[in-house]
């Protein structure tokens, strides 16, 4: 069994079915969700049943979709109901999303896209320098309430967010099991209750993250943790400081309104897939407006890789087009009555009428336009779009269009990834999108090394790095005729103009991975605080060579937050007879969430910079 065939379990159903076991079985709950992960599971309609052992059997009731209740899971063993197999059911299971991430028209008939759920909308401007110090926990905040301000119960609900999350920093990956887990979804689920939808957003990631991590899955990336808890800390401590607007974009969205845009004249640009960690597939089809503007068609829902390779397929929900998603991301839509979500989505209420109309080639108008614009300037754009310290863009606004000279594969410690060269000479590292072997990306990325010097029209996502960095999502055909959805359409050989061709290594570039900048001395320690907690960061020694490096480099702030980071990790006072006190598990959570801010702010700027062009 594994994670994706259990049906998505409500946080508040996993917390409930966690606090309610006696001390003795929360010892014994990771063992339970380990050994029950290796059990065989039996779908029947909305029903998932897993065999405990030979006589016992647990069921997950999920009508709908979603176990929303305690009384779904049930369990046929002698301590039922008080045994520890149904929470280990819940733990083991993906998290729900608690509503669907967008706000559709009243007679919306599209699925929600649960793709970025409760990501909401990234903060407005800071209200803390990417240097300067962070506030602890929002309780520290006036109890009153000033007009525009949080109320008491959203500053309660923020508190247990933040300890959640130094609870984590202060155990790492290898001590947050399924208890650690819980209290991050109860207090996800109090966050959502109290309309902070972003913040509560961000738990739910950092449990996903945290269940993956654990589960050895290989798509896991430490630094997607260290972003989603940055994320989870960041908003719950600011949630107390913020006020207007300010605190409109820490609280979030939690659906996505529509606005009435009247006719558009619609050209497709390509199809990409979309898997996420909670088990949903789909795709996503991107089209652009005369103007440039970007907007989106998607259709996501549970069911994995697999459903986003037959949906990719499968007709578009927009008014009387019958076109599959692959068909408009090459052809065209005339729309009447269209209705935008703030990032571009395009709503699909019975008022919206649409045909299909003639598309256009990428070197054709209007979208040859879009590969006009200089790579630098695209670069800010979607570093605007993608910073945890500015607010979002248009839809769209992360992407880059770029034309580019293929180089060959480059190894990096995470893997191969293909080199190319853009406009101004400036190297840039082409990533693969998605590694599900079910989809396309990882081949057609290892495909294309092979053959050096093609030329061809990308589209891809920029990944904020200190060197120019994307994650590759279509491209013209090498061949010449069309375009390529990278995870979605497989190229062959014989599309290559040396069909025979073995991959080829690229040259190491000036400046290649970031040697520039020492900025990852405390990258590094930010990262290893993650797996293994904060006592193990403590123990890592003495950092006086790494922070005189980090001076000399001209980045004294960087030196001085590795040294309190490493410093607050190893302190461990005593009482008056000798005896060790607890650790101030807020303290050194505020220094770490201090040093990853900055770090991400001073990557940022590198990057931004990485994308002018070479002299």
């Amino acid at each position: 069994m594994n994670a994706a065939q259990l049906p998505p379990v409500a946080p508040e159903v996993t917390a409930t079915l966690v606090e309610d076991l006696s001390p003795r079985l929360r010892k014994r709950l990771d063992a339970a969700v380990t050994k029950l992960g290796a059990r065989p599971t039996h779908r029947d309609g909305d029903t998932v049943t897993i065999a405990v052992d030979d006589e016992t059997e647990l069921r997950l009731h999920a009508p709908g979709g979603t176990v929303a209740t305690v009384d779904a899971i049930t369990c046929g063993c002698l301590l039922a109901p008080a045994c520890v197999h149904r929470a280990a059911a819940a733990c083991a299971a993906p998290t729900a999303d608690p509503a669907p991430d967008e706000e559709r028209d009243p007679d919306a008939e599209t699925a929600a896209d649960p793709a970025d759920q409760l990501t909401a909308e990234p903060p407005g401007p800071a209200a803390e320098s990417a240097s300067g110090p962070v506030p602890g926990p929002a309780a520290e905040s006036t109890p009153d309430s000033p007009p525009g301000a949080a109320s008491p119960s959203e500053r309660a609900a923020a508190d247990a967010l933040w300890s959640a999350g130094a609870a984590v920093l202060e155990a790492g990956v290898d001590g947050a099991g399924a208890v650690t887990q819980s209290v991050l979804l109860r207090a996800a689920h109090t966050a959502r209750l109290r309309n902070l939808p972003r913040p509560a957003g961000a738990a739910l990631s950092v449990v996903t993250l945290l269940r993956a991590a654990r589960s050895g899955d290989p798509s896991y990336r430490t630094a997607d943790l260290v972003t989603a808890l940055a994320e989870l800390l960041g908003t719950a401590h600011r949630v107390g400081a913020a006020a207007g607007a300010e605190l409109a974009a820490v609280r979030g969205r939690a659906r996505r309104p529509y606005s009435p845009e009247g006719s558009l004249r619609l050209y497709g640009l390509f199809t990409e897939p979309v898997v996420t960690d909670s088990g949903h597939g789909g795709v996503r089809t991107w089209v652009a407006a005369p103007d440039g503007r970007l907007c989106t068609v998607g259709d996501v829902a549970p069911g994995g890789a697999g459903r986003a390779l037959g949906v990719a397929d499968r007709a578009v929900r927009l008014g009387d087009s019958a076109l599959t998603h692959r068909e408009l991301g090459r052809a065209g839509l005339a729309v009447s009555g269209a209705t935008v979500s703030p990032d571009g989505r395009l709503g699909a209420g019975k008022g919206v009428k649409a045909v299909t109309a003639r598309g256009a080639a990428w070197t054709e108008p209007p979208l040859a336009a879009l590969w006009e614009t200089p790579p630098s300037e695209q670069a800010a754009r979607a570093l605007r779009s993608t910073s945890r310290y500015a607010d979002t863009g248009g839809g769209g606004s992360d992407l880059l269009f770029l034309e580019v000279e293929l180089l060959g594969a480059v190894r990096e410690p995470d893997g191969v990834c293909l080199l190319a060269l853009c406009g101004g000479g400036v190297p840039v590292r082409l990533a693969v999108a998605d590694d599900d072997p079910a989809l396309a990306h990882r081949d057609n990325l290892m495909l294309l090394a092979t053959a050096p010097g093609t030329r061809l029209r990308i589209i891809g996502r920029l990944v904020p790095a200190p060197h120019p960095r994307l994650t590759l999502l279509a491209c013209s055909h090498p061949a010449g005729e069309g375009t390529v959805d990278l995870g979605l359409d497989r190229l062959r050989r014989a599309d290559l103009p040396d069909p025979a061709a073995p991959v080829h290594l690229a040259p190491a570039q000036p400046g290649d991975w970031g040697a520039d900048s020492p900025l990852h001395l405390l990258e590094r320690r930010i990262d290893q605080t993650v797996p293994a907690g904060r006592a193990a960061l403590g123990m890592l020694g003495d950092v006086t060579a790494e922070a005189a490096r980090l001076r000399r480099a001209g980045l004294p702030t960087a030196a001085g937050l590795l040294t309190t980071l490493c410093a607050s990790a190893a302190r461990r006072d005593r009482d008056h007879f000798g005896r060790l006190l607890p650790a101030d598990t807020d303290g050194f959570a505020t220094n770490w969430l201090t040093a990853a801010r900055y770090s991400a702010a001073v990557a940022e700027s590198l990057c931004a910079a990485a994308w002018e062009p070479r002299r």
